[in-house]
C-alpha cells in the first residue's frame, strides 16, 4: 500500500480517471494471461485464513470481500482477480445490446470525500459478445454477472425495458456462480430505473417465467427511505427465486460533502457518487432490510477497512463488495481488509466470519 500511495497514486491522480482505469485494465488482463505473472501478483497481494471461509447460497467463498460490478465492465480481469486476493467478483453490468455509454468525461475523483462521480451510462459490449468471451471459462473464484437495461433512447417504454433486461438475463444466466439484476443505475438517458415498485413488479413477473439455474440478487440504490423499500420487499417476497439484495449502488445525494456542491455540479451535473458518501446510507438500509426480510444481503458502499466491512456484516450482510477503496488505496487494500477482519473475528471471539451478525 505504501508504494501505491506514495508513488503510483500521485501520478495516477494527475491523469484522467478513465484513462488510468483503461490502462490498469489492460495491465491486469496481461498479468492474468500466464501463470508466472499471476504467481508474482499472488506473492505480493494474496492473503487467506480459514476463519474467512464462508458459504452463501450454496456457493463457497475463500473470503467475503468481492469486487463490485462497474469496475470490470467487459470481463477482462477474471484471471487476475483471484491472485489479487478477492474472494469473489462481479462483472458488468452487461446489457441486452452493446452500449457506448455517456460522452466523456464521465469519471471524476473527489479525493476529499474518498469518492468518485460515475457517469459511465452502462458502457459495455453487450450480452452476446461477453457471453461468447466467457462461455468456456472455468473461473477460479465465484463470479457474478450483473445485468442491466441498455442505456438507449430507443427503449422508450417499460415493456421495451423489460424485454431488454430479459435478453441480458437469459443470455448471461448460465455464466458464473450467480446473477445480479442491476435495478439502480442512475446514469441512463431516460433517468428511469426498475428500482421503483411500479417497474419492478412487472420485471420480476416476466423473469419469474425463466429458468433460474443459480442464485439471483437484486442491486438497489441506497437512497430509498425505509417506507419506500418496504414496498420493494413486499414485491420481492413473492419471488422465491430471488435470493437477496446487493445494497447498494451509487448515491445521487450531493449534500453534506467536503467538496462544495457547486464544484461537484460543475465537474459533472449528472452521475452518482461512490465510496464514502454511500457508506452510512448503505449501512442503514442493510440494517433495515435484515430486520424486515429473510433475503440474503451483499453489502456494498464505502468499504476501505476491515472495520468498514465488519460494520456491514454486523448489520446483516453476508458478503461485501468494493470498488472505490481499490482506487484510493490500491490492490493491497483487499488483503488489508481481510487481515483486519481476521483480527476482529479473533478479538470478538468468533470462529468464522459467518458468525458475525448472528449474535
Amino acid at each position: 500500500m505504501g508504494i501505491y500511495n506514495k508513488i503510483l497514486k500521485p501520478v495516477f491522480f494527475k491523469m484522467d480517471p478513465e484513462d488510468v482505469h483503461n490502462r490498469i485494465t489492460r495491465l491486469g488482463k496481461v498479468m492474468g494471461s500466464n501463470f508466472i505473472s499471476r504467481s508474482f501478483v499472488k506473492r505480493l497481494f494474496y492473503f487467506q485464513h480459514n476463519s474467512l471461509h464462508t458459504t452463501v447460497a450454496g456457493i463457497k467463498f475463500s473470503n467475503p470481500v468481492g469486487l463490485a460490478a462497474g469496475f470490470d465492465k467487459n470481463a477482462n480481469l477474471y484471471n487476475i482477480l483471484p491472485d489479487v486476493g478477492f474472494g469473489f467478483a462481479e462483472l458488468g453490468s452487461v446489457t441486452g445490446e452493446k452500449c457506448s455509454g455517456n460522452p466523456r468525461p464521465r469519471l471524476f475523483r473527489l479525493p476529499d470525500d474518498k469518492s468518485i462521480i460515475v457517469n459511465y451510462g452502462l458502457y459495455n459490449k453487450g450480452c452476446e459478445v461477453i457471453y461468447d468471451k466467457l462461455k468456456d471459462v472455468k473461473f477460479r473464484i465465484p463470479i457474478g454477472i450483473s445485468v442491466a437495461k441498455t442505456n438507449s433512447p430507443d427503449i422508450k417504454t417499460t415493456e421495451e425495458g423489460i424485454k431488454d433486461y430479459r435478453k441480458a438475463f437469459v443470455t448471461m444466466h448460465s455464466i458464473g456462480s450467480y446473477t445480479t439484476i442491476n435495478l439502480s443505475c442512475p446514469n441512463t438517458s431516460d433517468g428511469q430505473t426498475f428500482g421503483y415498485p411500479e417497474n419492478l413488479d412487472p420485471l420480476l413477473k416476466t423473469l419469474s417465467k425463466e429458468k433460474h439455474l443459480k442464485p439471483v440478487f437484486l442491486k438497489v440504490k441506497p437512497d430509498m427511505t425505509n417506507s419506500q423499500f418496504s414496498e420493494i420487499i413486499d414485491i420481492v417476497e413473492k419471488h422465491d427465486w430471488v435470493n437477496g439484495f446487493i445494497i447498494g449502488n451509487l448515491t445521487m445525494d450531493r449534500n453534506g460533502l467536503k467538496t462544495p456542491k457547486e464544484i461537484i455540479d460543475k465537474m459533472s451535473p449528472k452521475g452518482g457518487l461512490s465510496g464514502l458518501p454511500t457508506q452510512q446510507k448503505s449501512n442503514n438500509l442493510i440494517k433495515f432490510v435484515h430486520k424486515n426480510s429473510d433475503k440474503l444481503i451483499i453489502g456494498c458502499g464505502g468499504i476501505f477497512s476491515g472495520e468498514d466491512a465488519y460494520e456491514k456484516l454486523k448489520n446483516g450482510a453476508v458478503l461485501v463488495q468494493l470498488v472505490t477503496g481499490l482506487i484510493f488505496e490500491g490492490p493491497s487494500v483487499i488483503s488489508k481488509i481481510n487481515r483486519e477482519l481476521v483480527d476482529i473475528i479473533q478479538k470478538k471471539g468468533y470462529s468464522n466470519v459467518s458468525e458475525i451478525g448472528k449474535d
